[in-house]
């Protein structure tokens, strides 16, 4: 069978030897570190690493303890609907100096009631 230019590159498949495979497997067992790592160093499927592991007698450490499991309740969103930006009306009160406050639809109605007493101190 003649390979295309256009085929991918073959894999190449290498032998270790035995002493090779358990430097590796060793290197797998030093604190923090990264099988995946190591594969990557080497040109290895991390899965062929858990295989020389499982062949040499490692046996897996126990995994790292996971962080503990919190309640969770889920609640109806209670935010409202999105209003167009900006105010969509407003009120003009023109006081008897002819001086004007502008109040727009979104302002509360303790907020604008303090504004009316402030002004007729």
């Amino acid at each position: 069978m003649s390979r295309n230019d256009d085929d991918p590159p073959a894999r190449r498949h290498r032998s270790l030897s035995l002493d090779e495979k358990r430097r590796i497997v060793d290197e797998c067992l030093t604190d923090g570190a990264s099988i995946a790592e190591i594969a990557l160093r080497y040109d290895l499927n991390t899965n062929q690493l858990f295989t020389w592991r499982q062949q040499f007698g490692v046996v897996p450490t126990a995994p790292q303890e996971l962080a503990p499991t919190l309640p969770v309740t889920i609640t109806p969103d209670t935010t409202t609907e999105c209003s167009p930006p900006g105010p969509t009306a407003q009120m003009e009160i023109v006081l008897a100096e002819g001086d004007r406050i502008i109040v727009w639809s979104d302002v509360e109605t303790a907020a604008l009631s303090r504004v009316v007493k402030a002004l007729r101190r």
